[in-house]
């Protein structure tokens, strides 16, 4: 399969739930075919308690989504008009 995306990119989320979201790709997942995109897919992560977290707690994270659901935002401008 042949990669169009790299990491960096700005790219539109084209579907799911997150439809219509811009970000910038942080990273590409080439073995599970998916990508991480800044601000997209947000969970939360439950840290315990360590000498770096003392009081632990839980942290926003980005997960991963298919490569399939996003396009290059010069691609999609292209298409759109």
């Amino acid at each position: 399969m042949k990669y169009k995306i790299k990491k960096n990119d700005e790219v539109v989320v084209i579907s799911g739930s997150h439809r219509g979201s811009r970000g910038k790709i942080l990273e590409v997942l080439r073995d599970s075919c998916r990508v991480i995109v800044e601000g997209v897919g947000l969970r939360k992560k439950y840290i315990k308690k360590s000498q770096n977290h003392p009081e632990g707690g839980e942290v926003e994270c980005e997960s991963s989504i298919h490569y399939s659901n996003v396009m290059k935002v010069v691609d999609f401008e292209r298409r759109r008009n």
